[in-house]
């Protein structure tokens, strides 16, 4: 459901092999030529100092690997684990491929790796001391959105220890349902979950065991169909369960668990009681579901409508992930207030709130006859005012003369944007909608 994270982030597919896996991999990134010859080995700059290739290979090691498309990448050796059954220089590599997002960071076994290739690192403790000088606004940002709930004291020093702590993906893969997912980040299961690198969750209750034996008996005796909420919404196969995290308390917490698989820098919440769970589901006749999800607080001072989105890997790029923002919006109406996502977001959240702000804006603008303001857009839509003056002002559609901000609306100029802002997704229908804002209970 976005780049959910601890604002929004979507993310995008596993469980459809390795051309998928290509696909994913390659999205977004143009390869550099010495990368895009058939399996050929990228040079390495002359002028970078070799060392004498001694095994183990050190942490911090660059050097080239060969992927799944059977060519050669550029990796950072983040991690090394002794072989049980190897000799004194058996050891396998967990690898960051260079040009690639972290999520596909994975162990390698030696042979996977082109020992030619080897270079001296930077000088780490240099670089680490020029790293605790200087910190740039990425740095900045990237801390600000890794920070732990209830540890906002912690200074860098200690952030840095909890991202090295989650540097390596401990649980490869998960099976859900019909699905088998490769995963894509580190989640802070249970000590006793730390000798699994495969969990089985119940589709419905969303419990995990280490093995498939366990997850079948307990399908024997789980008496859930669907996630343990009420009903709010259903559109032919489609359904939109609330679950209140106070009284679902272990199924929220799970979900948690489960998200932080597939989003880098979300915030777990150990304590659910808080929030607001709205799971998506399709339906048939074994139950419903659970396609990706969004969570908002139950009270939020800054007016949140959400604070965490996911579509699951295997149900993405099939309009979701818009989907359920547009859901949150309807909820907001339905409020008789504006809403906004959590921040900070993250650069794919904020493309896709972008998007979706766009569309709506700009499909009204194209109706609406005689002028309009920014208020009005804010009172038709639930969209933040200062979410619409951000937007139109993206997309040069709004100056400021005498004093005030004027829109301006040229069909054309409409269009060509709309055009370029994609399709809305699948829509909410509204009648469908069945929902009273959340009141605390005395």
């Amino acid at each position: 459901m976005v780049s959910i994270e601890n604002g929004a982030t979507v993310v995008t597919a596993n469980g459809h092999g390795a051309a998928a896996a290509k696909a994913i991999a390659t999205e977004g990134f143009a390869l550099p030529p010495a990368y895009q010859s058939n399996g050929a080995q990228p040079e390495t700059d002359p002028s970078r100092k070799r060392k004498m290739t001694s095994l183990p290979l050190e942490v911090g090691t660059r050097v080239n690997c060969r992927w799944r498309d059977g060519k050669y990448h550029p990796v950072k050796v983040i991690e090394r684990r002794k072989l049980p059954s190897g000799g004194a220089n058996d050891y396998e590599y967990y690898v960051h491929y260079t040009e690639f997002n972290r999520r596909l960071d994975e162990w390698v076994k030696l042979e996977q790796l082109d020992l030619n290739s080897v270079e001296t690192d930077v000088d780490e403790k240099v670089e680490d001391k020029v790293t605790s000088l200087k910190m740039t606004r990425h740095q900045k940002r990237k801390i600000d959105e890794t920070h732990v709930e209830g540890h906002e004291e912690l200074d860098a020093a200690s952030l840095r220890e909890h991202e090295e702590f989650t540097k390596v993906k401990n649980i490869a893969t998960i099976e859900l349902g019909r699905y088998e997912i490769e995963t894509w980040y580190f989640s802070p299961f249970p000590p006793e979950y730390n000798d699994c690198t495969k969990l089985f969750f119940c589709e419905f209750c969303l419990n995990f065991m280490k093995r498939k034996e366990q997850l079948q008996r307990h399908m024997k005796k789980c008496d859930l169909k669907h996630p343990p909420g009420d009903e709010i919404y259903r559109n032919g196969t489609l359904s939109m369960f609330e679950v209140d995290g106070k009284k679902n308390k272990v199924y929220g917490q799970n979900l948690c668990y489960l998200a932080k698989l597939f989003l880098d820098h979300k915030t777990l919440y150990y304590d659910v009681d808080l929030f607001l769970f709205y799971v998506l589901c399709e339906c048939d006749d074994r139950g419903c579901h659970m396609v990706g999800y969004f969570s908002k607080e139950k009270h939020s001072e800054e007016s949140y409508n959400l604070a965490c989105i996911l579509t699951l890997p295997p149900y993405q790029r099939k309009g979701y992930g818009k989907f359920l923002i547009a859901f949150s919006y309807e909820l907001s109406k339905k409020e008789g207030k504006v809403g906004t996502p959590e921040r900070p977001l993250s650069d794919l959240g904020l493309l896709s709130y972008r998007g979706y702000w766009t569309r709506v804006l700009l499909d009204i603008l194209k109706k609406h006859k005689g002028n309009i303001s920014i208020k009005e857009l804010s009172d038709m839509t639930a969209i933040k005012a200062e979410d619409i003056l951000s937007t139109l002002q993206s997309l040069e559609l709004i100056q400021y003369r005498k004093g005030q901000h004027v829109i301006c609306a040229d069909p054309k100029v409409l269009d060509r944007h709309l055009k370029a802002a994609g399709r809305g997704g699948l829509e909410v229908d509204v009648s469908k909608l069945i929902w009273t804002p959340y009141k605390e209970q005395s």
